[in-house]
C-alpha cells in the first residue's frame, strides 16, 4: 500500500531535538535578555527543522519526489543552521568559540570545504539511495551531517569569534560558496536520465516523470542558492563599500 503523500508526521526524534534545542536556548537567553532579533532567528531555525520533518514534505521526500528531498536537505544544510547560528546569544557563541575544535573547523578555508564535501558526498547516487533505504539510521546521519556542516559554513559569516572577518572577506566567502556549490543543482537539471534508483522506483505523483522531478529538483536547488547566497553576498558587499568609503573619508579629513 502506497504511503499517503499528504500525511503529517511527528517523530520522536524531531520532538527530542527541537525540544532540547529550545530548552537549552531558554536557559541561555537569560545571558542576553534583550536580544529579540536573535531569539526570533533561533526560533525560526527550529520551526524550519520541525516543518521539514512533520509536514507532508517528509512523506513526499521519503516515498515520492526527489524535489521534496532536495528541498528538505537545503533547509537542513543552509537555512536552519544559518538562523540557529545567527540566533545564538553572544555570550554562548563566545564560549563555544573558545573550543579548539571550533576555532579550527570554523576557519573559512576549512568550513567551506567541509560543507561542500558534505553536500557532494551525500548526493553520490549509491550513498543517496542507501540513506533513503535506511530512514531510521543512515538518513538521520545524513541530516545531522548537513546541519553541522551548515553551521560551520555560516559561523565565520554570522559570528565575530573566533575569526573576525571583514565584510569584504565575508562577501567573497559567500560568493565562493555559491559558485562552488551551484554545479550540483545544474548537473541534476541537465542530466538526460534519472540518477537515483530509489526515486526511479518510486510511484508517480502529479503526472511528473522521474526525469522531470529530477530537473525541477536541480533547478530549484540552484535557484534557492542563488537567491540566498546572493542576498547575503550583496549585504556584506554593501557593508564593505560603506566601510571603504568611511575609511577614505577619514583619511581625507584626517591630519596630513
Amino acid at each position: 500500500m502506497a504511503a499517503d503523500p499528504y500525511a503529517w508526521s511527528l517523530s520522536d526524534e524531531t520532538l527530542v531535538v527541537v525540544a532540547a534545542l529550545a530548552g537549552g536556548y531558554a536557559v541561555a537567553r537569560r545571558l542576553e535578555p534583550r536580544a529579540r532579533g536573535r531569539r526570533a532567528a533561533f526560533a525560526a531555525g527550529l520551526v524550519l527543522v520541525a516543518v521539514v520533518f512533520t509536514t507532508p514534505l517528509e512523506s513526499l521526500s521519503l516515498h515520492y519526489l526527489l524535489t521534496a528531498h532536495l528541498l528538505q536537505n537545503v533547509v537542513l544544510a543552509e537555512w536552519a543552521p544559518a538562523l540557529v547560528v545567527l540566533g545564538l546569544p553572544k555570550a554562548v557563541a563566545s564560549w563555544v568559540a573558545r573550543a579548539r575544535a571550533v576555532r579550527v573547523l570554523t576557519q573559512p578555508l576549512v568550513a567551506l570545504p567541509i560543507w561542500l564535501s558534505t553536500y557532494f558526498a551525500w548526493h553520490l547516487p549509491w550513498l543517496y539511495d542507501a540513506a533513503l533505504r535506511r530512514p531510521d539510521s543512515l538518513l538521520h546521519l545524513e541530516h545531522l551531517c548537513y546541519f553541522l556542516a551548515g553551521a560551520l559554513l555560516w559561523w565565520p559569516v554570522l559570528q565575530a569569534e573566533p575569526h573576525r572577518l571583514r565584510s569584504g572577506a565575508k562577501a567573497a566567502y559567500v560568493f565562493a560558496a555559491f559558485v562552488l556549490a551551484s554545479p550540483l543543482g545544474l548537473l541534476l537539471a541537465l542530466l538526460p536520465n534519472p540518477v537515483y534508483s530509489f526515486y526511479k522506483a518510486a510511484p508517480g505523483l502529479w503526472g511528473l516523470s522521474h526525469l522531470a522531478d529530477q530537473q525541477i529538483a536541480g533547478v530549484t536547488m540552484t535557484a534557492e542558492q542563488a537567491v540566498v547566497f546572493f542576498a547575503v553576498f550583496v549585504t556584506y558587499l554593501g557593508r564593505h563599500l560603506r566601510e571603504e568609503e568611511s575609511g577614505e573619508a577619514f583619511r581625507t579629513l584626517g591630519p596630513t
